[in-house]
């Protein structure tokens, strides 16, 4: 079983939950493999966007027997009624004009499920997330059209479970896409100076942003963790 993700960080509260968890030294930002609940699984992550998580299934795939990939991490909330640190299941995945049908997890936890939006850029604005959410999805990610990309060329199942760290009624002051490197990646330098020149109020979304991928990446350790594939 594979676990793509964009950073690290989202893995925060599944890692302790895997057992005889060991680095991979791969070209990848972080790679780790272990088992959980008996099963032997692979976490990536190698940054933002959606041709960064294609290149981890990819790596991940020519060194590792995979049976199904989960993009897993965190979303933006598109359908108002969704809160900080709700779970939210794919049941489709809108890219690109397309829309791709999802298999869900078996798990007795509650959820929020519906359609997911994946664009290859931060939804920065209230207003870009209320036109995605005309187009019908209910969250919105950057890496998950990747994933299926690649998972699709494999003939993998694929997976998607995400945890909401920004409402549907809230925008950014932060530049977050301003903030991305040539590759895709997000900068945290380039973020933290932004906030910093924007003062107070940047700084205290920063650390609103951070409260709540904390509680999103706790909340998705839990609900992966008794999740069956």
């Amino acid at each position: 079983m594979l676990f793509v993700a964009a950073e690290a960080g989202e893995f925060a509260g599944l890692a302790p939950r895997v057992g005889g968890m060991r680095r991979l030294r791969w070209p990848l930002d972080w790679a780790r493999s272990g088992e959980l609940r008996g099963v032997p699984v692979v976490l990536v992550a190698n940054g933002a966007g959606r041709m960064l998580a294609a290149e981890a299934v990819d790596c991940a795939a020519a060194r590792a027997p995979v049976r199904a990939v989960v993009s897993l991490g965190y979303c933006g909330a598109l359908d108002p009624a969704l809160r900080a640190g709700e779970i939210f299941v794919a049941t489709e995945l809108k890219a690109d004009g397309r829309d791709m049908a999802l298999p869900m997890p078996r798990v007795s936890r509650a959820f929020a499920s519906g359609p997911l939006a994946s664009v290859d850029r931060v939804a920065q604005t209230r207003e870009e997330k209320r036109l995605l959410r005309l187009a019908g999805a209910r969250a919105v990610e950057m890496e998950a059209a990747g994933v299926a990309q690649r998972a699709a060329a494999l003939g993998l199942p694929l997976y998607c479970v995400r945890a909401v760290t920004d409402l549907a009624g809230e925008s950014f002051g932060i530049d977050l896409n301003g903030a991305r490197t040539p590759e895709g990646r997000l900068s945290r330098a380039a973020i933290l100076k932004d906030a910093l020149l924007r003062r107070r109020p940047a700084v205290f979304e920063l650390a609103q942003l951070a409260r709540r991928s904390r509680l999103a990446a706790r909340t998705l350790g839990g609900f992966v963790a008794d999740c069956e594939f």
